[in-house]
Order: C-alpha cells, then structure tokens, then sequence
C-alpha cells in the first residue's frame, strides 16, 4: 500500500533587506481603496480597537486582499495605531504563507511580533509566534515551529479569563502542536491534541478550525490503515469548508477523499477526482498542493498500470519541486518513480531513482530535530502535569489525604523516576562532554597545523637570514610581523568564532612571512564586495591559512614566472562565500610532483578545518560547502586552481 504524500512545505528563501521590503510593502495603489473599506479603515483608526475580534468586526471581510492590508498597516503606522498594524502585516503574511512565499510570510510576522511586543499586547504576540510557527512547521524546521507553538501556548494559557482571541490562539498552537507529532509518526498523540482543539472550536463555533482539526485527523487515521474513520473525518470537514466557502480547503478534503479511494481499491474513481483539482490547484497558486497533487495522480496512475502517463506527470511533478525546492516533494517523486520502473522491469533505472530517494529522505529526517522535539514536548508535558497536580493538591484537601495513602507507591514511583532521571541527565551530560572533547581536539589539531615546527623553523630561519646579511630593517620589520602572526594564532586559537575582518589581518601576515621564503614574488591580492561587512560576518577562527599553504607549496612553489594568489570575499543569499585563486601549476601536476618525493608530507590542516566548519555550521539552517575548480586557459593547459569555502549565514 502506497503512502500518502503530504502538503510538503519549501525551505525559506533568502532574505531581502528590511527598508527594501517595507518600501515595496507599503507602495499600494491608492486606486484600489474601495469607499465601503475606507470608511471601514475610517473606523478602526478613530475607535482604535484593542483585541482581535473587535478589529475583526470591523474589517475582517477584508483581510484576504493583501493591497487593503497594505494600505491599513501604512494608515496605522501613521497613526501609531500599533495593534492595526500588528494585525495587518499577519494577515499579509499568511497571503505570502499560501502562495508558498515563506520568506516574505516569516519576515512580516517578525516585524508583526515586534510591534505587538512594543504594544504589549498578548494576544497579538501570541497570534503573530503562532504565525511563525505555522511557517517554520510548513518548511520542516521542525524545532523553530515547536519553539514558537511552546511559547505561544504558555502564554496564551497563563491568562486566567482567556478571551475569544486568546482561545483561537490556544486552538492554533494545539493544531500545530498536533501537527508535529503527525510528522513524528505519533499518531495518536496527534489525533489527542487535535480533538483537544476540535472540543475549543466547537466552543467558539469556529467553523474553519473545526474544518482543518477534522482533516488533521482523517489523515492521521489514513496512516494508521483506518480508512473508515479517515474519510468519515474528511467528509465532515469538506462540509465546514462548503460552509465557509473554502477553495483551498475543499481543494485539501477532495484531494484526500480521493487519496482514501484509492487505498480503498476504488482506484479510477479516486483518479477522476484527482483530476478534478487540477485546474482548482493551479488557480489557488500554491504550488506545494499543485505538487502533491501531481505526485498523487501519478501514484494513482501507476495502480492502474498506466506506467506511461505515470511516468510523464511524476518526471513534470519532480521538475515543478526541483524549481521551488521542495525535497520532500523530490524525495516522494523518486520513490514512485522508482516504483514504476520496477513495474517495467528496469531495474537499473528503479536503482538510480531510489537512491535519489533515499538522498532527500536523509535530509529531511534530521535526528537533531527529533531528539530536540522528543525532549522539549517530553518535558513541557512533565511540568505542565507536576503543575497542575500541585494546584489541585493545594485546592482539595481530601485528594491530598488519598494521596498520602498511597505514599509508599508514590515514593517508589518518585524514586524510580528520580533514578531514571538521573540515568538520563549523565547520558545526556555524556553527550555533551564527548561533543565538547571532539571541539576541543579539533581546536588543538588546528592549532598545531597554524604552528607546524617546520614553518616556524622557515620563517625564523628567513629572519635569520636578514640578520647575518646585516639587513636589520628587514630582520626587525619581518620579526615584528611574525611576533603578530604567532600572537594573533594564539589568540584566535582560544575562541570559537572571530570577525571576518580579524582572520583577514591574520592571513595578510602570514602571506608577509610566507613571501620571504619565496623572495617576494608572490603578488597576493584580496577583494571585498561592498555588500560585505568583515567586521559583522563571523567566521570560525583560522580557516584560510591551511587553503593559503596549500596553494602556495602544491601550486605556486613549483611554478616558473608570475605568481598571483588573490582571496574574493562577495555574498550569495544565506551564505558568505570566500574564493581563493592561484595562478599555479594545477592540482594534477602536483599530485605526480608530490609521488616523485621520497618524503610525502600529509597535510591534515584542510581535513580538520572541513571538520571545524561542519561543527559551526550546526546552529545554522544552512550547511557550509567546499568546492575545488581546476582552472584552465584557452588552450586546456591548467592554470591554476579555485578553491570556495560556502560559509552559512542563516
């Protein structure tokens, strides 16, 4: 039986310029303001409402029309009406979250938080950390999304007289609560959270929340094989959506409806409905369902044995998540893919497309995330029961005399826990001393390749040199250069991380010296975009002088004639790339010059600084990369070689 394939979420885009934004935010078509929301926007801005559902009343007919929205938050920021604008900058971005602009969605909602917290107004923080949530759980950054859900929950649940609004609100992190325990494969920890929120909804006669909480758990049945009960759930919801007048939701039930169908061996009849969406999906503009949708036809068509039209729709699907970089999308597409071809008999090409699978799958199951989410939900859920227990402890007497009854279980219990939890803390501090021991040798190999004996016995050797030649300008000035060199290594030994603009000055002195030994021929040059700041970027200590060595003694030692090493320092989306570039004799005419040695020299410095990076690049989204060009001239002789170090910003 095949799995269904989930509403997959893309990465978050790059990020734009906060002015740049809002300037393109704000300039809205002042043409477009109809009489009936001016005298709407009129309104608010004279009564100046405070809670979610007084604004609501008022102008929430208009809040799908992202040029109205814009217009109210650039009124209320005139204003200083803080709460309006709040209130605005969310709901355009949740237009941005649907059409799959998460970047633009998760920067709005920032900027949303930040004036609700200048307000103080809770119920707008707790609104605009659920919108956060929503974006990051949607991009499978599962730990930001139960960081953002956590938050907001606790501080929606410390009100004692909730509102409506902080109701809604508790229903939404409860949903997305819900929501990552179904992408951990706890389903019925899931389908508990969302009948905890269905029971809210109900309440308030929120007919979208009971809509989305009834399809949450249709899916959640559908993966444990209950097919009754998961299109019984589908059914109720695709009846709210008809309600509430849904396209994207009557687009999501019927979508998963037909899913059921197939499962159910009503496999033509589940394709027609598929079919049916497409033209829907295409118009609704998220291309995350456009996806999915495809996959799923193409799955469908796969079961009625229609391999060719499989094949075309699943290569179409795979080329529209490549565009938009959806790996989860990717990853489903190659497993289907590679279902097909096994059908077919080609078992070559089923191979290739299963690895391709098993590529993408590894990427999106993080086991950090999971240890991360396994730990915070384990213990949000210890200290909010030992809460609760203890109020009701202090309430009700007679419970705490049937407590003390007990007293000889409860304590065995509370020892037992006490030593599991203990069991757990030393494996957890284990962890954490093996990772630090792991820092710490990398940090002390690295060192001791910046203060390898042999280029310390060069270097002074050079010195020497100018000394017994009587050339003391020379010996003082490039003595007083090495004394910085060893005295900056040793600096930045002992820190993690440096600016950019430090390790610069550090590599400018070890070329100084280096150049010595070379005579002073090598014409070293560095080039900063303007972009780019060297005293905000942050780079690991010491991660350019192993690349610096390698170019100067495998490329340019051996070279005859002009010798140029130049470092080009420019931006590129979430990353800072850093390019070195040699003139030298190429990778492959020093590969055979170092066999001919009778002494091989191993060089480790580029191994451990590989190593250094990837341990930085762990409290980034993004992971760094190292890629090595072998350059050549018109004539396909090797000139040289072209070495990037791709450094994480976000």
């Amino acid at each position: 039986m095949a799995v269904k394939t989930k509403l997959y979420r893309m990465p978050i885009l790059r990020k734009i310029p906060l002015l740049l934004f809002i300037f393109i935010l704000f300039s809205g078509n002042a043409q477009d303001i109809t009489k009936e929301f001016q005298k709407a926007l009129d309104s608010v801005l004279a009564t100046q409402p405070t809670t979610y559902l007084s604004l609501e009343d008022i102008i929430g007919a208009y809040q799908k029309d992202t040029v109205l929205m814009r217009y109210l938050a650039e009124k209320a920021a005139d204003e200083n009406y803080l709460i309006g604008e709040a209130y605005a900058l969310n709901h355009i971005g949740r237009r941005y979250r649907n059409l799959s602009e998460y970047s633009k969605a998760l920067t709005l909602h920032q900027k949303a938080l930040e004036i609700a917290t200048e307000a103080n107004s809770l119920e707008f923080k707790v609104f605009s950390l659920n919108m956060q949530s929503v974006v990051f759980r949607r991009t499978d950054a599962i730990k930001s999304a139960l960081d953002y859900s956590q938050e907001a929950l606790e501080l929606a649940e410390s009100v004692k007289n909730p509102s409506i609004g902080i109701k809604r609100s508790i229903n939404v992190s409860l949903n997305n609560i819900g929501n990552i325990y179904r992408k951990l494969d706890q389903y019925d920890i899931a389908i508990k959270n969302f009948q905890r929120s269905l029971i809210l909804d109900k309440e308030l006669n929120n007919k979208l929340g009971l809509a989305i909480n009834h399809q949450n758990i249709g899916e959640c049945y559908e993966a444990q094989g209950n097919l009754e009960k998961a299109l019984e759930n589908h059914l109720i919801s695709l009846a709210y959506n008809e309600e509430i007048d849904s396209d994207r939701g009557r687009i999501i039930c019927k979508y998963s409806i037909a899913h059921v169908y197939v499962h159910q061996g009503y496999t033509q009849k589940g394709l027609d409905l598929l079919n049916s969406l497409v033209s829907a999906a295409e118009k609704l503009g998220d291309i995350e369902i456009l996806t999915a949708l495809q996959i799923n036809i193409g799955w469908t068509l796969i079961e009625l044995k229609r391999f060719d039209e499989a094949n075309k729709i699943l290569l179409k699907s795979l080329e529209l998540a490549q565009k938009h970089n959806i790996p989860a999308a990717m990853s489903q597409a190659y497993v289907y893919l590679s279902n097909l071809w096994m059908h077919k008999g080609d078992f070559e090409k089923a191979l290739e497309y299963f690895r391709n699978h098993k590529k993408y799958d590894e990427e999106i199951s993080s086991d950090r995330n999971l240890r991360y989410v396994t730990d915070v939900i384990t213990r949000y859920d210890s200290e909010k029961k030992n809460t609760q227990i203890q109020l009701l402890a202090q309430e009700n007497e007679l419970v705490k005399l049937e407590l003390k009854k007990n007293k000889t279980v409860l304590l065995i219990s509370g020892i037992a826990l006490a030593l599991l939890a203990g069991i757990f803390y030393i494996l957890y501090r284990q962890y954490q001393l093996n990772n630090e021991k792991k820092v710490l040798t990398l940090e002390q190999s690295m060192l001791r390749s910046q203060m390898n004996p042999h280029f310390l016995f060069n270097s002074l050797n050079s010195i020497k040199l100018y000394i017994i030649n009587n050339e003391q300008k020379n010996a003082v000035y490039y003595l007083n250069k090495f004394s910085k060199l060893v005295r900056k290594i040793l600096e930045s030994s002992s820190v993690k991380e440096i600016p950019l603009a430090e390790e610069l000055e550090t590599v400018e002195l070890y070329m100084n010296i280096e150049n010595i030994r070379f005579s002073n021929e090598i014409n070293f040059v560095v080039t900063i975009d303007d972009d780019v700041d060297p005293h905000l970027v942050k780079i690991p200590s010491l991660i350019l002088q192993p690349f610096l060595e390698n170019a100067l003694w495998h490329g340019l030692s051996p070279k005859e004639g002009e010798k140029n090493i130049s470092l080009d320092i420019s931006r590129e989306e979430s990353y800072i790339n850093i390019a070195i570039t040699d003139n030298g004799i190429g990778r492959e005419a020093a590969e055979k010059i170092k066999q001919n040695k009778v002494l091989k020299r191993k060089s480790v410095g580029i191994d451990i600084t590989k190593e250094r990076l990837a341990n930085f690049s762990r409290d980034y989204q993004n992971t760094f990369n190292v890629e090595i060009i072998d350059l050549f001239d018109d004539n396909g002789i090797p000139s040289g070689t072209k070495v990037i170090l791709h450094i994480p910003t976000v």
